[in-house]
């Protein structure tokens, strides 16, 4: 897949979730919606089309969708010819129409902050250089993700028990990030530690990323995976076949409370009861110190049509309402560990994110 862009993908691997093609000059996505049954990838030209592709989930997970939008502005930076005030405002209108499309992840506000930042730094060069500027910077969040990832994924691995099988929810993989991933970077860094590891992906209703996506990135590696439906968790955990727990997060507070893909919440409950780890990858941009607690996270609300229907299928009458809150909020009382970049945070320990400052 690496033929799709002038140069090497910067998630280090062939396939990627999104770059930004430097010879084009556009965004180029694959379409996450599609998989496993068909590899496709996109190309955005507007930055317009970008917030439409995050917004409708053609890239998801929280530290992708932050990149997603970095290059999004460096595309402002390509179409504004303008003097230094015009530059601004449309960076500034791009950064808002892009902040709405998903409000639970706070990866989206804080790359935006950043990338205008950077736009100040730059508004008064001329067009070319403010562009390359722009570019350098969308680059940079994405070179640094996927070194959080392989960090964090080290970190992680050192709590995994040698013959685990780990239990996922969603899909917090190199689909969901720069390259690499969160909670499969865990996973990828113990099974290339040597220890014999295996997977039991949730198939994460209703949008299904366990099931499409996690299990086919794991294919991709050789690493063992085996889907099961999101009922079925507390089945093997009380069994004893599953002996570690890790999942992303879309933000973190800073009482260390987590936001992640509905259904979080519920496998954690079971996780403590049956006193098998339960423990967060993400980077430390996710962590909103701003934010004290899970009680103050935003959640998103989607649309009816991703319960009621599955594939061409519905699944649901016509005028019986569903409900469909994206994310829920696991509390820090219910987790073993977080795994950032900057290290590990232990909330049950009475750890909050903000011993990692300074």
């Amino acid at each position: 897949m690496s033929s799709l862009l002038s140069r090497a993908p910067l998630s280090g691997a062939d396939w990627f979730a999104v770059e930004l093609d430097p010879a084009t000059r556009e965004v180029v996505m694959l379409d996450q919606r599609l998989l496993p049954g068909e590899v496709r990838y996109h190309r955005f030209h507007k930055p317009d089309d970008v917030a439409n592709a995050i917004r409708d989930m053609v890239v998801r997970g929280a530290p992708a969708i932050g990149i997603a939008a970095a290059y999004a502005l460096a595309l402002v930076a390509r179409d504004e010819q303008g003097d230094a005030k015009m530059f601004l405002v449309a960076n500034g209108m791009a950064g808002r129409i892009l902040n709405g499309t998903r409000p639970t992840a706070i990866n989206l506000a804080w790359s935006i902050a950043r990338m205008a930042r950077r736009a100040g730094e730059v508004a008064d060069l001329d067009p070319e250089t403010r562009f390359e500027g722009m570019l350098a910077e969308a680059e940079a969040i994405h070179r640094e993700d996927v070194a959080a990832c392989r960090r964090m994924g080290a970190l992680g691995a050192d709590d995994v028990p040698d013959g685990a099988v780990i239990l996922t929810h969603c899909n917090a993989g190199a689909l969901a990030t720069g390259g690499y991933g969160t909670a499969l970077g865990v996973v990828r860094a113990a099974h290339a530690q040597g220890k014999n590891v295996r997977v039991l992906a949730d198939e994460t209703r209703p949008y299904l990323q366990g099931a499409r996506l996690t299990a086919w990135e794991l294919q991709q590696d050789g690493i063992p995976v085996e889907v099961i439906t999101d009922s079925m968790a507390g089945h093997f955990l009380q069994r004893g076949e599953i002996q570690f727990v890790v999942v992303g997060s879309d933000r973190i507070a800073a009482n260390a409370d987590v936001a992640n893909k509905i259904g979080t919440y519920s496998v954690a409950v079971l996780a403590n009861r049956h006193e098998v780890p339960f423990t967060v990858a993400a980077p430390w941009s996710t962590v909103d110190l701003r934010t004290r607690s899970g009680a103050d996270i935003p959640i998103e609300q989607r649309s009816r049509e991703e319960v009621a229907r599955v594939g061409n299928t519905w699944m649901v009458a016509d005028g019986i309402a569903c409900r469909h809150p994206g994310f829920d909020i696991t509390p820090a009382a219910l987790i073993d560990a977080i795994y950032t970049e900057r290290g590990v945070v232990r909330p049950k320990a009475g750890e909050r994110p903000d011993v990692l400052l300074g």
